[in-house]
């Protein structure tokens, strides 16, 4: 009988639930919760909650929440910084570096993160299970689609040594069929009265869909009215649009979410749209209640008709395979860079040996070093010096205030923080910066002892309806680089990546409302919860294959990001027209003097290479700034 309970120990673990004084009575460095082995400060390998970690959030949020204020020193305790940089995710660390290369090397510069790790969202998971080392991400994926790269982005990848074509020998694109695992979707009992793992009926983006439909659909947990509805909507060639015109359709396409489209159009039952709506939480943070039925065109949903001419340029999503992924997401870019700004913390100068490199935390902030990155430092307040031509920095630092002065400053955090540390800023600046909001996101990492479940269920991944507190599991990416390899037997250890993003769904709030009552939900949620649904799913779905969680899961990380994803306008519920190109995030990012911002959110845009480009123009326009 598969286990109710993990038991599972979890070193230098703090739950998190409370959002204010829980490490209070801690050291700092058990409040910060860094030390992961024998005492050497190595961050990737801690397990429980992490992502926005304990010790990361707290000063923050008594500053915007709150209104708390501090006594910042009256002189800086570091002076003659040329840049200093308030953010050490992937847009922090780029713009380092593209000012670095402006300036020189000798340029002093200065990096304060409030997490214990660099990378912001890129960030690394690593376990250790019966000796074998294994590596995952915990947030930013992969590179996608670099083919559409601007220039600064793909030159900043080159500058790391990143060559992007090299995935394609890298990234196992035969592993699935190879060992004959499908997409699953996996009811859970709860809902579904019994637990069942069925393949995942629809196709493309989300599924694999078989060739009898039908006959795989008759196992799914419906009435058969409910069935034969599903099966016509996923068979049927008709377009229901037909009669009208090419922009007329696109019109009702944009005003109509998906979920509705299926009620008002196909006049589908509930319990169907409940299956299909939580299927794009992944990618957009919301379900088909928060997106438009033109979006269901671009990502290949069923019940619009044949894509003609008159959609072809509001559909697909790119030819390029995503495959371009270190074993750790893009952690791996991060590492590059911080390989670039501090060779001697990162040893190594290949894009191959960068995965099984072994980070010096203890040489990124060396006193006398030209560039340094300061973890564990909120910022607190940035404003000019009198005269203007200085910029001084309060941070908060194992509990001392300190202050830092520069010439120039970069804010690459959470966008939203800025109005309040930055006194300086707009009233319509701030207003244009406090309209979006950030992507709330889960993205748990569990590394279990073998696979042999999902091999002999013919299932590597599970999608999942009435989600809990998982949308999806399944295999991580099947990469090996330089000495890494991902395993290719079902009795090797490996990690299983999970998803979830808390939503408000079917109560006519739009995207930006479900992520905001979706943050607060999530900072409230104790690991053991998670940790108990985790078990479930994963026994709901393989218990009948032999899988045990007791005894098959070794560890499990949960990255909790409150502040997820830059928010990407929403075609449904936006102004028409609002895009990376345009957009209130564009009058967000003005320069401010001698502070510039930059990071995904001022981009409106939450991948890579918006986050590098955030980067090189606020590096521009200090740079240009004398």
């Amino acid at each position: 009988m598969a286990s109710d309970r993990l038991r599972i120990t979890r070193r230098d673990f703090l739950n998190g639930v409370a959002l204010g004084g829980v490490a209070a009575g801690l050291a700092p460095a058990e409040a910060l919760g860094a030390r992961a082995r024998d005492g050497v400060y190595y961050p990737p390998m801690l397990t429980g909650m992490r992502g926005s970690h304990p010790g990361s959030f707290e000063v923050a949020h008594g500053l915007a929440w709150t209104g708390q204020t501090f006594s910042l020193p009256p002189a800086p305790d570091e002076d003659g910084y040329d840049l200093v940089v308030v953010g050490g995710g992937i847009s922090g660390l780029a713009a380092a570096l593209f000012f670095r290369d402006a300036h020189g090397p000798d340029a002093r510069i200065l990096i304060l993160d409030n997490h214990d790790d660099f990378g912001g969202h890129a960030k690394r998971n690593e376990f250790v299970v019966d000796g074998v080392r294994l590596i995952g991400y915990g947030g930013s994926q992969s590179i996608d689609t670099p083919s559409s790269y601007s220039a600064e982005s793909m030159g900043l990848l080159a500058r790391v040594g990143i060559d992007v074509q090299r995935f394609y020998d890298y990234y196992d694109q035969g592993f699935e069929a190879r060992h004959g695992l499908r997409r699953g979707i996996y009811f859970a009992a709860e809902h579904y009265g019994r637990d069942l793992a069925l393949p995942n009926v629809f196709r493309g983006y989300f599924g694999d869909q078989p060739r009898d439909v039908a006959g795989v659909v008759a196992r799914y947990p419906l009435s058969d009215s409910e069935r034969a509805a599903l099966v016509t909507l996923l068979t049927a060639e008709r377009d229901p649009l037909a009669a009208l015109s090419p922009a007329a359709k696109v019109d009702r396409l944009r005003r109509t979410s998906y979920s509705d489209f299926l009620r008002q159009v196909h006049g589908l039952p509930e319990p169907v749209i409940e299956i299909i709506r939580d299927m794009p939480r992944g990618l957009w943070g919301v379900g088909w209640d928060g997106l438009s039925a033109l979006e269901a065109v671009r990502m290949g949903m069923p019940g619009i008709g044949p894509v003609d001419e008159s959609l072809a340029d509001v559909t697909g999503y790119g030819e390029e395979p995503y495959i371009f992924h270190f074993p750790d997401g893009n952690a791996g870019v991060a590492r590059a860079i911080v390989r670039q700004l501090l060779p001697d913390a990162v040893p190594g100068s290949t894009m191959e040996d960068l995965v099984t490199a072994m980070v010096d935390y203890g040489r990124l902030d060396v006193d006398g070093a030209a560039t340094r990155i300061r973890l564990n430092s909120t910022a607190i307040d940035v404003r000019h010096t009198p005269g203007g031509r200085q910029v001084d920095v309060g941070y908060v630092r194992d509990g001392t205030v300190r202050k830092v002065r520069a010439r120039h400053v970069v804010l690459a955090c959470y966008n939203s923080m800025i109005p309040h540390l930055c006194p300086e800023l707009p009233a319509a600046q701030k207003a244009a910066i406090e309209y979006a909001e950030k992507v709330p996101l889960v993205y748990t990492s569990i590394a279990v002892r073998n696979w042999r479940a999902f091999a002999d269920s013919g299932f590597g991944s599970f999608y999942v309806p009435k989600p809990g507190l998982m949308h999806s599991f399944g295999l991580d990416f099947p990469v090996s680089m330089g000495d890494y390899r991902f395993t290719d037997a079902a009795d090797q250890p490996t990690v299983i990546h999970g998803s979830w993003v808390p939503t408000a769904p079917d109560q006519g709030l739009s995207a930006r409302e479900q992520h905001l009552i979706g943050r607060r939900q999530l900072y409230e949620i104790p690991f053991d919860a998670f940790e108990a649904d985790i078990v479930a799913k994963m026994n709901g779905a393989l218990g009948a294959h032999g899988f045990d969680a007791g005894r098959d899961i070794a560890a499990i990380t949960v990255n909790r990001w409150p502040h997820g994803y830059a928010y990407e306008y929403n075609d449904y519920s936006d102004p028409e027209g609002w895009g990376p190109e345009n957009g209130p995030h564009v009058a967000g990012r003005a320069q401010i003097g001698r502070i510039s911002i930059a990071n995904s959110d001022a981009a409106g845009y939450a991948y890579v290479n918006g986050a590098i480009d955030a980067a090189y123009r606020a590096a521009q326009e200090q740079t240009k700034t004398t």
